[in-house]
């Protein structure tokens, strides 16, 4: 996909409403969905907008969904659609029958959510993260890590299930030794291209304000915590619908609140987590707090924000300018730093603005 593509388009045939709307909640804010319980009514719509990725249930045709994988296969411009057989287990026979079928891509119920994630993010990232491969294995292992760990955030959202940080501060590791070493600007472009936007703005966010961490005297064990709290500071958005997550124009109120919402759920997650740090809950629940009192969702300013959200913000507002986003180009570094020394100069502390700027400049551009 290029940077102004629109996000990818998800189609799923399965005659069940349930799973219709589990997989509709699992992907809504990284993917347009269509979902289809008649094949026909499927077949009809591929023909005038070819899905990204197709999930074809077993259900499908009174239990013979590789016979519509099949199908597809027999035309040439459907063939050519990437198609995931969902089936019940043993996996061995799931596979089996998907291979028959045509394609060598399954997903055994029950699974995951992180599992679907996974399995559609792969399908559709897979020539960005054939590329990691080819990287040095301490940055290799730092992007492999944290996809991983971002993809588990799903099961906490779906099922509560705990994540305990050191799982994230572990994967997270890799990542700050390349920073210490000067040597991370291959883990920036390794995401720069990456579909997930949500994974790929807080792994920035999360190099970014390691880097600032380091500049500002942080090391260790603190330098981990600091990437961890970047990574996980927008795991509430994986509960936004797209249409409000990646709409080009301005929010309307109603939208803008369910927006807002998303660091509520993001407090949630953490506070599901096991042995979270107290700093990755304050990065999260203040980054989006401004200065002059107009931030949300508290309204605190000046005195009132803590050190760690104070440079959480000014990583989150440079990374989001600076992203390359389905609707828009990315900002030069320069220009984003300018507006956020001069239109935002009431927002961000512009003391570590100032720090960020000769940090930055020296470091990255």
């Amino acid at each position: 996909m290029t940077a102004l593509s629109k996000l990818a388009l998800v189609a799923l045939v399965d005659p069940s409403q349930t799973r219709r709307d589990e997989v509709g909640k699992a992907l809504m804010s990284m993917y347009r969905l269509q979902t289809y319980a008649d094949p026909s009514h499927a077949l009809a719509a591929f023909k005038v907008t070819l899905p990204d990725v197709l999930l074809v249930d077993d259900g499908v045709t009174s239990g013979h969904g590789a016979d519509f994988i099949k199908l597809l296969h027999q035309d040439e411009v459907l063939r050519g659609i990437p198609v995931v057989f969902v089936s019940h287990g043993p996996e061995e026979r799931a596979r089996g029958a998907a291979q028959r079928a045509g394609t060598d891509k399954v997903l055994v119920k029950p699974y995951r959510r992180s599992t679907l994630v996974a399995c559609v993010s792969g399908i559709l990232n897979e020539k960005v993260e054939e590329r990691w491969e080819h990287l040095p294995e301490l940055q290799k292992k730092a992007l492999k890590g944290t996809v991983e760990t971002f993809n588990r955030i799903s099961d906490v959202i779906a099922t509560g299930e705990p994540l305990p940080f050191g799982v994230v501060t572990d994967s997270c590791k890799p990542l700050v030794d390349a920073i210490n070493n000067n040597d991370f600007k291959s883990i920036m472009d390794g995401v720069k291209y990456h579909d997930n936007y949500s994974y790929a703005h807080s792994m920035r966010v999360a190099t970014l304000l390691s880097l600032f961490g380091r500049a500002a005297g942080i090391r260790g064990k603190l330098q981990e915590i600091l990437a961890g709290g970047g990574l996980l500071h927008d795991a509430g958005k994986m509960s936004i619908p797209h249409e409000v997550l990646n709409k080009p124009g301005r929010l309307d109120e109603a939208e803008f609140a369910v927006m807002k919402s998303h660091v509520t759920h993001t407090v949630q997650f953490l506070d599901a987590c096991e042995d979270i740090h107290p700093s990755v809950r304050i990065i999260a629940s203040q980054h989006h707090e401004k200065i002059d009192g107009s931030g949300y969702p508290n309204g605190l300013k000046d005195g009132e924000l803590n050190e760690l959200a104070r440079m959480a913000a000014i990583v989150d507002v440079f990374s989001a300018l600076t992203d390359r986003r389905v609707y828009k180009p990315p900002m030069d570094p320069v220009e984003a730093l300018n507006l956020m020394s001069g239109q935002m100069k009431n927002h961000l502390d512009q003391h570590r603005v100032g720090l960020f700027r000769e940090m930055l400049l020296d470091a990255v551009v």
